[in-house]
């Protein structure tokens, strides 16, 4: 399994992602292109790795349509979406790797490796640099959803019933909102026996004169 990619300079994977929002498409990201940017450093060159391993450039160095993505306003959730894609073998062991500790991080990268410690390091620290840097969903591919509500007392539609009802009462009409509140442990015939009670009470009732 080919290695994951990583920059020797990580501290600076933050100002490049920067600059892609901040200056033009360029049709091809090269050294020259990064010189051009502020990237002068002989090291700097790795950064372009990184850009492909995430699909901000495609293999020869275009950028792909995430590039483009990463300049809007949903940023964050772009790059979240586009390292979920790049590192999909370390979030198919861990579906959080982006919380996960150093330990978890360099265990997942050894075995997907040849290369020593010191490379490894450099994968985990290029990978959690890109993470702070961006937003991750609950899931992969999917947008969050709001958490179900807690289980509680089963809340029945309010009862609207006239004063007058059923016996022809004259002047204005009353109406009264009623609310039953049944906890959900509540048998189905005392359920019954609620509402056969509730209905000889508000349509059964003789009037007194």
């Amino acid at each position: 399994m080919a290695d994951f990619a990583y920059t020797t300079v990580p501290g600076k994977i933050k100002l490049l992602l920067g600059k892609v929002q901040e200056v033009g498409v360029p049709r091809r990201v090269t050294v020259q292109w990064l010189k051009t940017v502020g990237f002068k450093s002989s090291n700097d060159a790795t950064l372009v790795s990184v850009l492909k391993m995430i699909g901000f450039v495609d293999s020869s160095g275009v950028p792909t349509s995430r590039w483009t993505q990463f300049r809007g306003a949903n940023h964050k959730q772009v790059l979240g979406a586009a390292i979920r894609d790049g590192y999909a073998d370390l979030f198919a062991v861990y579906p959080d790797a982006n919380l996960r500790i150093q330990g978890d991080l360099e265990h997942v990268f050894s075995t997907n490796s040849s290369g020593g410690k010191q490379v490894i390091t450099k994968m985990v620290r290029t990978f959690k640099t890109l993470a702070e840097q961006a937003e991750f969903s609950l899931s992969p591919g999917n947008e969050d959803t709001d958490p179900l509500p807690p289980p509680g007392p089963l809340h029945m539609p309010p009862v609207r019933a006239s004063a007058g009802a059923g016996r022809g009462a004259l002047g204005p009409a009353l109406h009264i909102d009623i609310q039953v509140h049944i906890s959900a442990e509540t048998s189905p015939e005392q359920i019954d026996k609620i509402f056969a009670s509730m209905a000889k009470h508000l349509y059964g009732a003789k009037t007194t004169e």
